[in-house]
């Protein structure tokens, strides 16, 4: 089983259907040798792209990935490596941060690609996002950050994370180029995204957003409450049907959508990478698609 790949945006980068996402990094225990032969086996099974963030792990993600790229060199051209910024969290490391808050002004911008671009161990980042909507984002400033990161050549690709549509559609005004993605929660548990007119965008745009916490964050195999009981019933239904696993069902669910969605895999288990990727493989026909949407969301649609 191989990952495919696909087009972010018709005039912007190739990334593998799914994304190995690193926000646990720190949870996993691995060593640095562990890490790298990670990274590898999700390369022998076609998922070249990786997403990060500064804030991942108390902002030590980046620095312990890219201790794993520095004692493999050859890693580095074979990965689309996505990270984030904007977010500040109360952290050891940041002593001059009293709260949790915000900042996508120009300078933190630019400082924070420097720190991330020296933490990961690389002369340019694929792929930046900002990471949350900011209250006081300054269209300009971005853009005129974007920019300047472009032409100094330190990162090739630009995108938003969790933007509503009106947000996405402001920054995209003040730039000559496009955004190439906008990464949401969409899943089961997150039904937003197919009605507040995001994934619509997506579609005119031509853009795959990305999809994070697909399976809820574990609320799928784990909570009691009655969305997730309805969820199990349904999906155990139509995973039968289909001879796949719930998990497998999930991700199919998304992949649906015809804005081209890419999972993350948050799992730091070959296994279950592995398990994830036959999704791709499933074809749900449109009933079974509503079937989970109306667990889901409780109700039949109108």
């Amino acid at each position: 089983m191989s990952c495919s790949r696909i087009a972010a945006c018709p005039a912007g980068p190739d990334f593998s259907r799914f994304v190995m996402g690193y926000w646990r990094l720190m949870d996993w225990g691995l060593t640095t040798h562990q890490l790298i032969a990670f990274i590898e086996q999700g390369l022998a099974l076609g998922i070249t792209t990786v997403d990060h963030a500064d804030i991942y792990g108390g902002y030590r993600v980046e620095r312990c990935f890219g201790e794993a790229l520095a004692q493999a060199p050859g890693l580095r051209e074979r990965l689309e490596i996505v990270t984030k910024c904007g977010i500040g969290l109360v952290s050891p490391e940041r002593p001059d941060h009293r709260i949790k808050h915000y900042d996508t002004s120009r300078d933190h911008i630019l400082a924070s690609v420097d720190r991330s671009l020296a933490n990961l161990q690389t002369d340019f980042i694929d792929l930046l996002l900002i990471h949350r909507p900011d209250p006081l984002l300054d269209a300009d400033q971005v853009a005129e950050a974007f920019q300047t990161l472009r032409a100094a050549g330190k990162v090739r690709w630009f995108g938003v994370s969790n933007f509503n549509p009106h947000q996405f559609a402001l920054l995209q005004d003040r730039l000559p180029f496009p955004l190439v993605t906008n990464q949401l929660e969409i899943s089961p548990y997150q039904l937003a995204p197919f009605f507040d007119g995001s994934l619509d965008l997506c579609q005119r745009r031509r853009i795959s957003p990305m999809a994070w916490s697909c399976l809820g964050g574990g609320r799928l195999f784990s909570e009691e409450d009655p969305c997730s009981q309805r969820l199990r019933q349904v999906l155990g239904e139509e995973a039968a049907a289909v001879g796949c696993s719930l998990e497998q069902l999930v991700y199919a669910w998304v992949m649906a959508h015809p804005s081209r969605p890419l999972p993350l895999i948050g799992s730091g288990r070959i296994d279950r990478v592995r398990h994830a990727l036959e999704s791709e493989q499933i074809v749900l026909d449109r009933q079974a698609w509503f079937h989970i949407l109306q667990a889901a969301a409780g109700a039949e649609v109108p």
